[in-house]
């Protein structure tokens, strides 16, 4: 399945179908209490870059995005891929864009927080396929058996 990448606004009906299918497929992961979800509104506020794949119909078929915290740290957001297009390098794709707009921004670090378990496996598979790194909680997420957390140095040109 070929698709295209693009940065889009979340306020979109497709979009927002993409993030009820994500809420449901955290739900019955971990507790309520650390799921630490963004609204599509808060997916629109001017720190935050969405990415949405489509398919060659058009269709959303993944998002992630891409919220700056600050100069020195981004964090990635809200990845999914509708399960009838995994297994074809949405999310790699998609991941891809975020740490290329990462390092357009000369953020010198991406982190993330996802959830554990069963569910989580192929997650955690495509972050330490692209070189993120397991470590510990950052910004105000609590340490929890239900959170993992991990970090991608970005390489930023040193001045001579």
């Amino acid at each position: 399945m070929a698709v295209s990448i693009s940065i889009e606004t979340p306020l979109q009906d497709d979009v927002r179908g993409l993030v009820a299918q994500l809420n449901d497929h955290l739900l019955p992961l971990s507790p309520l209490e650390f799921q630490f979800k963004m609204t599509v509104e808060q997916m629109a506020e001017p720190h935050t870059t969405l990415f949405v794949a489509r398919d060659e119909a058009g269709k959303a078929v993944g998002m992630g995005a891409l919220k700056a915290h600050s100069a020195e740290l981004g964090e990635v957001k809200r990845m999914f891929t509708d399960p009838q297009a995994r297994g074809q390098r949405v999310g790699s794709a998609l991941l891809q864009a975020i740490v290329a707009l990462a390092r357009e921004k000369n953020l010198p670090m991406l982190m993330l927080e996802t959830g554990t378990g069963d569910g989580m496996a192929e997650a955690h598979r495509l972050y330490t396929r692209s070189g993120f790194k397991p470590r510990g909680p950052f910004l105000d997420y609590p340490d929890s058996e239900w959170s993992a957390f991990f970090e991608l140095p970005l390489q930023t040109e040193q001045p001579a």
